[in-house]
């Protein structure tokens, strides 16, 4: 019996989603055809078969593999002495990061997801256990007296999160806009619902 060897399983295994991501911003979801992803992934289809068995596997892993992530993020954001700043270089992190590309795959997943009940169920699962994390971080800064202790922290992550996803689309929505006023005004309105009541900034400094 061959034996696979883990590693390069795994390596694999992220080159074909980086691949069909590829796919997916540029030519949709339903558009992406298997064939497209395993020419771009330089493999066959037989191939690209002993990992992922169908596109919404591949939808699955790829929002599973941005949970990861996440996850990672989030531990070290743990370690910062000031929430809101971490929460605030985070968002700064991926503002940073998606100017380098298009918001494509989200709003292709998300597109996907208005469509098929399998795939909606997978990034419901996925954004709940986001949620989970980001509001878990709050509940953490509200304990030491650095996140208004009154804030809903579920809420506040659900909020949080479609804020920050919605930003992304702003490269479509408004390409003449400033990417740093953008950035700015963000920031603001975070530190804003996030801040203790007394340390919340002045509403007139919004700009």
């Amino acid at each position: 019996m061959r034996t696979v060897d883990p590693v390069k399983h795994e390596e694999k295994r992220i080159e074909i989603l980086a691949a069909a991501g590829r796919c997916f911003a540029k030519s949709g979801f339903q558009g992406a055809t298997i064939a497209q992803i395993c020419a771009e992934a330089k493999i066959s289809p037989g191939h690209l078969y002993h990992y992922f068995a169908n596109k919404q596997a591949i939808v699955g892993a790829i929002t599973g593999a941005g949970l990861d992530y996440a996850r990672s993020r989030f531990a070290a954001m743990a370690e910062g002495s000031d929430p809101i700043a971490s929460v605030l270089e985070e968002v700064d992190r991926l503002s940073a990061h998606n100017r380098k590309g298009a918001p494509g795959v989200l709003l292709e997943i998300l597109a996907a997801a208005a469509r098929n009940a399998a795939i909606r169920r997978t990034l419901q699962e996925q954004s709940q256990a986001m949620r989970s994390l980001l509001a878990e971080f709050l509940r953490e800064g509200q304990a030491r007296g650095m996140i208004d202790p009154d804030l809903d922290a579920d809420a506040a992550a659900a909020v949080l999160i479609s804020l920050i996803d919605g930003s992304k689309a702003l490269s479509i929505r408004a390409p003449e806009l400033d990417t740093a006023r953008s950035s700015k005004v963000l920031e603001t309105m975070i530190t804003r619902l996030l801040s203790p009541p007394t340390s919340k900034p002045n509403r007139h400094t919004l700009s």
